[in-house]
């Protein structure tokens, strides 16, 4: 992905839940479409930051937003990652994502889907389930643990599978894209 995330025009918000508050990185049209996209187990790292951009600039374009479910903490191993996964508080991480949709939609986003990676790919699974406020879910990879949420719960359950992404094939790659693109703007609509 040729994106540079360091010159994104990325906003640092802050969204408050309950009796915390986090960080959150918004980029794209106001008033579109918002897309919750969720971090691998490395944290909001510059890889994620470029997904964000790149899904902002899908169809009709989208808002994204990257909640930080870390606080401010980014792996820079194998064993520091896990290490914050473990510590991850799901639930919290959940409750988080539910503040973050209902954030864009009180934020002119008409529809909000939720999208993850890996660890946030499991929570995007979970946020189907649990989020009544989501209107769609594309889970790249990563399964929630069944006393997290069961995926079979999840309301009007449609499912894709073979995304397609292989790092190693573009080709596959660009289907995968393409395939997340038509199932957000088939049930988000785009801007």
């Amino acid at each position: 992905m040729a994106t540079d995330s360091s010159a994104a025009p990325f906003q640092k918000i802050q969204i408050q839940r309950e009796d915390t508050t986090f960080d959150a990185y918004v980029v794209g049209k106001e008033n579109a479409p918002g897309i919750v996209v969720l971090q691998e187990w490395w944290g909001v790292d510059y890889e994620i930051k470029n997904h964000a951009i790149h899904i902002s600039q899908l169809g009709g374009g989208y808002r994204a937003l990257i909640p930080d479910l870390y606080r401010g903490k980014v792996a820079l191993d194998v064993a520091e990652a896990q290490h914050l996964m473990e510590g991850l508080d799901w639930q919290g991480a959940v409750k988080d994502i539910q503040a973050s949709v209902k954030w864009l939609k009180s934020n002119g986003s008409p529809k909000v889907g939720v999208t993850g990676y890996c660890m946030g790919g499991a929570l995007s699974i979970a946020s189907g389930v649990l989020v009544p406020e989501v209107d769609a879910v594309v889970a790249f990879y990563g399964t929630p643990s069944s006393e997290l949420a069961d995926p079979s719960k999840a309301k009007a359950l449609k499912r894709k599978k073979g995304m397609g992404l292989t790092d190693e094939n573009q080709e596959a790659v660009d289907l995968a894209w393409s395939r997340f693109s038509a199932w957000m703007g088939r049930f988000l609509g785009s801007a």
